[in-house]
């Protein structure tokens, strides 16, 4: 599939259309919220940030969905005996009000809400990221959740789509930051989470105007191998992708850009995901060959009959090999985590 690297520029034109759609290796079109030519409760903005290692992690969100705000953080342990932890705060009606950054690289997000005592912020420090949390009555003990992390970026590169859908003035403008490297803690009472070692955060930044309807497939890797840095990002499921995948590698200060890739869940009895079994990645040109195989399902399904999010988001670990060009690179036993979400919102 030829593939269209964006040129540097405004992301929207003046009825609020992608100028271009594509891929690149940084933030080259400027988003600018006062551009979007919908509603404001059609607006969506997110960071995303998951950090973890092969025995725990960590996944904080703030979003501003145009119809509410939410604040989520969620605690997972992996092994022998797997649990997940998550706790979202909701607001109805924001319409923009956290006022979330336009670009990554600078201004910082910032969640507040004394009354249900939690506090959320991801701040730019120089060339770091500092992420400091507070929730009260994180779990059913009632325990209060506290981290601070720090971030820093070991490649310099990330992955960036431009997405349209066929219907005018949607769109979704997405980077991942892949191999951030970690440092810090969480708790949990007193239960502490050391990050301080191996360990490996990602950065999924999405603002857009979705579709009402929409699956995705997002899968994502970070850690080591013989000495080297490396990760990828890999999925589909929505809006027009000809002119670009979201798939990308990542080698110590090198990016390189991959074709499509297909991703083979299990089935149960009557055609049901087998979310647990072995997970199959493959494409088209032969570049991808991965095996995903499961420790935990993080599910959760918020179902408001208007509104639905299903989400199954599975941790795990990565074995295969990816090739790029006369190269390749092999992956053993490297944790990450592999998704598949339907969304009515």
């Amino acid at each position: 599939m030829a593939q269209h690297q964006l040129t540097p520029g405004p992301l929207l034109n003046e009825h609020g259309n992608l100028c271009e759609g594509g891929y690149a290796f940084s933030l080259v079109k400027r988003y600018d919220r006062d551009a979007i030519k919908v509603g404001k409760s059609r607006i969506k903005e997110w960071d995303y940030y998951y950090i973890g290692n092969a025995n725990y992690g960590i996944a904080l969100t703030i979003a501003d969905n145009g119809y509410m705000s939410m604040a989520s953080i969620s605690v997972l342990e992996f092994g022998a005996r797997p649990f997940a932890d998550t706790k979202s705060v909701i607001e109805l009606f924001s319409y923009g009000k956290l006022k979330l950054p336009r670009d990554s690289r600078m201004g910082d997000s910032i969640y507040e809400n004394k009354k249900k005592g939690v506090s959320m912020q991801f701040l730019h420090q120089g060339n770091k990221r500092r992420l400091l949390c507070y929730m009260e009555n994180f779990d059913k003990s009632k325990r209060t959740f506290r981290c601070d992390i720090t971030l820093m970026e070991t490649n310099g590169k990330s992955m960036v789509i431009a997405t349209p859908w066929e219907k005018p003035r949607h769109f979704y403008y997405n980077q991942k930051i892949n191999n951030l490297l970690a440092g810090g803690y969480a708790k949990v009472g007193d239960r502490s989470y050391d990050f301080n070692n191996d360990s490996y955060g990602v950065l999924d930044w999405g603002r857009g105007v979705w579709t009402y309807k929409n699956t995705w497939y997002w899968a994502s890797m970070s850690g080591r191998q013989d000495g080297h840095y490396i990760g990828f990002n890999l999925g589909y499921g929505f809006g027009d992708t000809t002119r670009a995948s979201e798939n990308m590698l990542f080698v110590d200060k090198e990016a390189i850009k991959l074709d499509r890739v297909k991703i083979d869940i299990p089935m149960k009895a009557l055609g049901r995901d087998d979310y647990m079994g072995k997970w199959i990645f493959r494409s088209p040109t032969n570049e991808i060959d991965l095996v995903f195989t499961p420790n935990i399902d993080r599910h959760s399904d918020t179902n408001l009959l208007i509104l639905r999010s299903n989400q199954h988001q599975v941790f795990g670990t990565y074995d295969g090999v990816i090739r790029a060009g006369e190269k390749e690179y092999r992956i053993e036993n490297i944790f990450g985590f592999a998704e598949k979400v339907y969304n009515r919102w």
